[in-house]
């Protein structure tokens, strides 16, 4: 089934084109993919970023929007990504990267199109354990940048994920959220940084 990625605001996605075009970001965002581009990169498959700040006892979990994340296409693949955070004046460009996560969003991706459902999806960040998963979210008309994760949603942890976590393998979030509970400690999980 199709994904139905939700839109990114438009003032997110000009400020990656901005910075796109700007050869003084791209040098200093330290990556080299980006550096030794040959062709147009492409900002695409804009993902909301929600940070799972803490698990009440009842297991409801309390997320927050902290911005959107592109992938940056050349060619036929995703070389880096982009991401953008509000501020006071409104969406705003924050950096460039590169690593292991892009190619695990991208596998996963992929992965989500083949299930028999269609999600939405959105990037969920687990600050306290180093862990970043890709949130399937069942309501797919729903705005992407607010919600909490349903207990039928699917959370699929990239690579690298967390010891005894294994990547890329899609759980419940009824599943995974009590794992993720006893991981972290509620005062590590409320004090971690965004």
């Amino acid at each position: 089934m199709p994904l139905h990625v939700p839109p990114a605001p438009a003032p997110a996605l000009r400020s990656v084109l901005t910075a796109l075009s700007s050869p003084t970001a791209v040098r200093e965002a330290r990556t080299p993919s980006l550096l030794r581009a040959q062709g147009p990169a492409t900002p695409e498959l804009p993902l909301p970023v929600h940070v799972l700040d803490r698990v009440t006892a009842e297991g409801v979990s309390a997320t927050r929007l902290a911005g959107w994340r592109f992938l940056i296409r050349i060619g036929d693949r995703a070389v880096a990504a982009a991401e953008t955070m509000l501020t006071p004046d409104g969406w705003a460009f924050s950096r460039f990267f590169e690593g292991p996560y892009i190619t695990s969003t991208e596998r996963a991706l992929r992965q989500a199109e083949t299930m028999p459902q269609p999600y939405q999806p959105r990037l969920l960040s687990v600050p306290g354990l180093y862990m970043l998963t890709l949130w399937l979210h069942e309501d797919c008309t729903a705005d992407g940048a607010v919600g909490h994760p349903a207990a039928t949603d699917l959370l699929v942890p990239l690579a690298p994920a967390p010891p005894g976590i294994a990547a890329h393998r899609p759980h419940r979030v009824a599943e995974l959220l009590p794992v993720l509970t006893h991981r972290v400690t509620p005062t590590r999980l409320l004090g971690s940084p965004a």
